[in-house]
């Protein structure tokens, strides 16, 4: 039985085609906001950290109504680091709208999205975003998106799919990109047309797949997902099964709060039949892949085991002279509770405590920007710790050792490339595809994940800033050998105390500074970038001794140079394999492990012997 009143869809794209913006528009022309609402931009990015980058992290639930058919919409992530959340939505929906930027075209993550979407045989709706760019260049795009259908082996239907031209930003589709559309009404009338209904048995016992787990301190775990089969009602008696741990069927529980999607808030309800996406509390220990089942007939359904990690990095308890003076949580108990807290809502990410230690753990996640965006969302929290330089994950193929490597894809004015693509080279990164787009570049390559590490500020500065990178997880491939990992060394604090001006300046010689006058600084902290490969330890608290016979009014010619800000992305890739990052709510410090100088320099020579 088909129900023909519901549709389920998920917008997939790559990161800044505009996915948020036109379910933004989508809403607005459902009729989910009163007419004088006010309402703010990208609604559907809830958290701070999204709003301030631009960037969807975690899939988001919503659902209108169209006619008399309601259509839930999902919303996911671009970034490749958050790959876990999109391919796990995808088993909650029947067909999926492909967006690609007009200008950009497919990127690597639409490339990642379209082919999980393609295996789960779901439809596809082509939507090629922002044709009202003036640098769109619609009917190339067209011909890019139709080549990569094929490179991803699309069956004929859908490489059939129906293509529609938007501008989410001012909310008009239409059917051909020279018609310019009024409003949404083409993009509803083809998720009606094209997008099948769920077919359901509403006579089969109750059986749902928990494709996704929201937290809430009052009610513990919320299980969301698609109902397969059946009706569910409100406290009804059900049973927990995994598919990959056939060991695990919980005893009897209760569904104590039952509820669905409508518009942007979650509506309780007495009852939901087979087809709807709903979300379920008062399941204790439920987690993402476990099947929900009437006691009756307990078969767990298929889940698609989420991409193991591909990156690790140390957190561990700020144990620096200025330890506790920021953070409200300090302690190894909190910072371990909060991280293993993090594994129930994120399935992409590992948690693993270090063997000798008690007060360090390894976390495991999908790349450097799915680990800074857990540090941020922590120290905001008013957690205090540090954490290690990324470091990749190795795996044994065969008897063989090998490592991660990324389908990187920089988009590079012409005159830079030369510098970009020898770069790169130096990086074991291996050219495989170069295209002139208008007067730019369009350049991929494949690098080992320990290639990328620190090289982000390096394309920019390479490119004047101009230059686009973007890159996705492809394969593990045999090890490629030793990489230089940076090729500065560190200015290094002599002393704990105040950085004051005279310091700074005599400091400035050797190197980019960090930090400003004023700034406290403790023995071992690194304070600034030394240019050649070596690190030089600088007494930034030196004060000119009074004694001196001096000029009137020659302090004043201390011209200091402002220091470089660094944001936590830029701390993390500076960071050298003896350092760690101090992260706390006010203050991101970089130090070195050791923090004596002679005895650091013990171990150096212990090291290089």
């Amino acid at each position: 039985m088909q129900q023909t009143k519901l549709r389920n869809v998920a917008i997939i794209a790559h990161v800044d085609h505009g996915k948020t913006t036109l379910v933004d528009a989508m809403l607005q022309q459902s009729g989910v906001y009163r007419e004088n609402q006010e309402v703010v931009e990208r609604v559907m990015d809830s958290g701070d950290l999204e709003r301030e980058r631009g960037i969807t992290i975690l899939a988001k639930n919503t659902a209108v109504t169209y006619g008399d058919t309601k259509i839930n919409i999902v919303d996911t992530p671009g970034h490749a680091d958050f790959g876990g959340e999109v391919e796990r939505v995808l088993k909650m929906v029947n067909g999926v709208i492909l967006l690609v930027d007009a200008a950009e075209g497919p990127m690597p993550q639409t490339r990642f999205v379209l082919s999980r979407a393609l295996e789960l045989g779901h439809r596809v709706i082509v939507v090629v975003n922002k044709i009202d760019r003036p640098d769109q260049r619609v009917h190339e795009v067209i011909d890019e998106v139709l080549e990569l259908l094929m490179d991803l082996d699309a069956t004929d239907e859908q490489l059939d799919s129906p293509m529609l031209f938007c501008s989410a930003r001012s909310g008009t589709a239409s059917y051909s990109p020279e018609v310019p559309g009024t409003d949404l009404k083409p993009l509803f009338d083809t998720i009606l047309e094209y997008i099948p209904a769920p077919e359901v048995e509403l006579d089969a016992p109750f059986q749902m797949l928990v494709s996704s787990i929201d937290y809430n301190e009052f009610v513990g775990r919320i299980a969301i997902g698609r109902i397969e089969r059946g009706v569910i009602r409100q406290n009804q008696e059900i049973v927990v099964c995994n598919y990959h741990d056939p060991d695990k069927v919980s005893k009897k529980v209760k569904a104590t709060a039952l509820f669905q999607f409508d518009g942007l808030s979650r509506v309780p309800a007495e009852s939901a039949e087979a087809g709807n996406i709903v979300a379920l509390s008062g399941i204790g220990d439920i987690t993402i892949g476990d099947t929900i089942c009437a006691p009756e007939e307990v078969e767990p359904l298929s889940f698609v085991k989420i991409s193991a990690p591909t990156m690790e990095m140390t957190f561990s308890v700020n144990d620096s002279p200025y330890a506790g003076r920021d953070g409200k949580f300090v302690t190894s108990r909190q910072i371990r509770d909060r991280l293993f807290r993090e594994t129930l809502k994120d399935v992409s990410l590992r948690v693993s405590e270090v063997e000798d230690s008690t007060d360090s753990f390894n976390v495991a996640g999908r790349g450097e920007m799915h680990l800074s965006i857990l540090i941020e969302t922590m120290r905001r929290e008013g957690y205090e710790f540090q954490v290690s330089p990324p470091r990749v994950l190795y795996r044994e193929i065969d008897g063989v050792k090998c490592e991660p490597i990324e389908r990187l894809v920089l988009d590079v004015p012409a005159d830079y490339v030369g510098g970009v693509i020898e770069a790169l080279g130096l990086r074991k990164g291996e050219m495989v595809d170069m295209n002139p787009v208008g007067n730019r570049m369009k350049v991929e390559f494949l690098i080992p994940s320990r290639g990328l590490f620190g090289y982000r500020n390096e394309f920019l500065t390479a490119t004047k800033g101009e230059g686009i990178m973007t890159s996705v997880f492809d394969s593990y491939a045999p090890y490629k050998g030793e990489l230089q990992r940076r090729n500065t060394g560190s200015l290094i604090a002599y002393e704990t105390g105040e950085a004051v001006a005279y310091g700074l300046f005599n400091a400035q010689e050797r190197g980019a500074l960090f930090i400003g006058a004023g700034t406290p600084v403790y023995e071992g902290m690194v304070v600034g970038v030394n240019p050649k490969l070596e690190d030089i330890t600088v007494n930034v608290c030196k004060k000119k001794q009074l004694t001196n016979m001096r000029a009137a009014g020659s302090d004043e010619a201390l011209r200091l140079i402002p220091p470089r800000q660094m944001s936590l992305e830029q701390c993390l890739e500076f960071l050298a394999d003896d350092e760690l990052l101090e992260v706390t709510p006010h203050n991101l410090r970089l130090r070195k492990r050791i923090l004596n100088h002679e005895l650091r320099m013990k171990a150096l020579k212990g090291h290089k012997k």
